[in-house]
């Protein structure tokens, strides 16, 4: 039975994987921002020193991508300077770590899937602050798994799929940005796949380094809004007109790569694990959500 060590539990994939951990053979200690402040150096180490886990997954980190530009320090705090604290502990305590990171570390300007050692150019500060992250954690603790995942949903928390629901029930008409590409990677995947690999990061026969896990399949935001409101109809009889727009039409304080996908083979190949077509684990959160309360 591996021991883990969950950071970040109160989040959209820090809940998922704690419900998903119930019953498949693990020790689960699940800590949320109340629980441990994971910016502090002493409270991690008396953490690890209380719970003594063999693998700590750290899920926990600054998601805000426009407010960051706006919030440049709290995100690097959380995003960069705790990934290291995180990774220190470990190295104290003999656990190893799985580190959950982004597509956002790319500039979207590849043409094809990303693989782990293409190049990192981030766009923006959630970016460049995810990316310092990853090297905090390579340089402080030797048996770690980076985990790189893109445009994530589930049941739990603020995600896209969930503000086309709500937007769908409320207006007729919805404006989608269609250029733009990249891999929806269900919660329920990210989770049941980092589980799988904790075991064997844990035994050693897992190599450490940097992974890319996502949905499987590509797609662009306005594919992905359609999917969503297309299943959403089918329970409640409305389907809201969706018109394709452009980046440009749409501008945020932050800049969006333009190609987020993410190739899962090596992720794949090593851990033995491969999440579900986007499309199929689509239909089934928006079949969990609809007709039931919003969480």
């Amino acid at each position: 039975m591996t021991r883990l060590l969950l950071l970040g539990a109160g989040g959209q994939l820090g809940r998922e994987i704690a419900a998903t951990a119930l019953g498949t053979g693990v020790e689960l200690v699940a800590l949320d921002r109340a629980g441990l402040d994971i910016t502090d150096a002493a409270a991690l180490g008396r953490a690890l020193a209380t719970s003594r886990p063999e693998v700590v997954i750290n899920a926990a980190a600054y998601t805000a991508v426009d407010r960051a530009e706006s919030e440049p320090e709290r995100a690097h705090l959380i995003n960069a300077v705790a990934p290291g604290l995180i990774a220190a502990a470990c190295a104290q305590a003999g656990a190893a770590l799985i580190h959950l990171s982004t597509d956002y570390v790319f500039d979207g300007t590849r043409q094809g899937a990303y693989v782990e050692t293409d190049p990192v150019a981030p766009l923006g500060v959630y970016g460049v602050s995810k990316e310092a992250g990853e090297r905090a954690v390579r340089e402080g603790l030797a048996r770690h798994l980076i985990v790189r995942t893109s445009w994530v949903y589930g049941i739990h928390g603020a995600n896209f799929l969930k503000t086309m629901l709500r937007l769908a029930a409320e207006r007729d008409r919805l404006t989608i940005v269609a250029d733009q590409r990249g891999c929806p990677t269900a919660t329920i995947d990210l989770a049941e796949g980092l589980l799988a690999a904790a075991g064997p990061l844990a035994a050693g026969t897992l190599a450490p380094g940097t992974y890319h896990l996502a949905g499987t399949g590509a797609t662009t935001w306005f594919d992905f809004a359609g999917a969503i409101l297309a299943r959403a109809g089918a329970h409640t009889g409305r389907q809201p007109e969706i018109v394709p727009i452009t980046t440009a039409d749409y501008p945020t304080p932050a800049r969006r790569p333009a190609n987020s996908e993410l190739s899962s083979a090596l992720f794949a190949q090593a851990a033995g694990f491969r999440a579900a077509p986007w499309q199929q684990r689509v239909v089934e959160v928006v079949d969990q959500l609809v007709g039931s309360p919003a969480t």
